[in-house]
């Protein structure tokens, strides 16, 4: 039996490093272009300053230069946060700058497939959070809720304090095509996709994303929601509880065992996880 449960455990650590493989490969993909694209920038500017004398166009050409390498700095370290592997543990986390350097990091491919990205940020106190594995959940929420609206739209991410429920919430809405009420009770099943297949991208539906995601939020004692409506859009709502001095692990504590927050209740017409 011990065999058994250890085989399991090692084969859902392999699923979850394979998901965080399969969102980086995304955004090292995303980032390719991008540094195509910066490289340009400092190329024509190099340029530039080299066929002009003139002291105000070589200034012109030295600030888009240091910009271009400036962004192209901030996409390496921000990549490299995410793929770096930290200790298993719990740590305060700012989720306002999380969020933004998951957005920093999709601002091409948002751009590339026409979304807008609508940010409504209120202060909010830190959460207890393992930073790598919330940014592969924004990831999968952020690219399903692209993948929703194919021919471009809207996205609404809300970062907002529930002082009722005592939690940190983080709302992920798309426009998009929705998803059916006899569906939404089945999303975040093992397999279970509803895409039919790969998108303008040449990217499909493994049905790991969301199920991935519901794991990753219960290890962190949160809730999540989702609402949708067909032809309006899904929106998923992450409830993270407030974070208390009790609740600040030890040094060497692992994640919380999974369990629900006794204050979180169910609202009509939505899925909880």
């Amino acid at each position: 039996m011990d065999s058994f449960e250890s085989k399991v455990q090692f084969l859902e650590k392999q699923l979850a490093h394979a998901q965080k493989m399969a969102v980086l490969g995304e955004l090292t993909s995303t980032a390719t272009h991008e540094f195509n694209n910066i490289l340009t920038t400092i190329l024509n500017y190099a340029q530039l300053g080299l066929r002009h004398k003139d002291e105000a166009t070589r200034e012109k050409a030295f600030e888009k230069i240091l910009g271009a390498a400036g962004r192209a700095a901030k996409i390496t370290a921000t990549i490299l946060g995410a793929a770096k592997n930290r200790k298993n543990t719990l740590e305060p986390t700012n989720l306002n700058k999380l969020v933004e350097e998951t957005l920093f990091l999709l601002d091409r491919e948002m751009s590339k497939y026409r979304i807008a990205v609508e940010k409504e940020f209120q202060p909010v106190p830190e959460i207890l959070a393992e930073g790598n594995q919330i940014q592969q959940v924004l990831l999968n929420l952020l690219i399903n809720a692209r993948q929703a609206m194919p021919d471009g739209g809207k996205i609404l991410v809300k970062i907002s304090r529930d002082q009722e429920q005592e939690t940190v919430d983080l709302m992920i809405r798309d426009y998009g095509i929705g998803i059916p009420a006899d569906k939404l009770a089945l999303i975040f099943e093992p397999y279970y996709t509803t895409k039919s297949g790969p998108d303008a991208s040449g990217q499909g539906g493994t049905g790991l994303g969301l199920a991935a995601c519901q794991k990753i939020i219960e290890q962190h004692n949160a809730r999540i929601r989702v609402e949708s409506s067909p032809g309006k859009g899904t929106a998923f709502t992450l409830k993270f509880p407030l974070m208390t001095s009790s609740s600040l692990p030890a040094k060497k504590t692992k994640n919380p065992a999974n369990s629900a927050n006794p204050n979180l209740v169910p609202l009509p017409g939505s899925v909880y996880s």
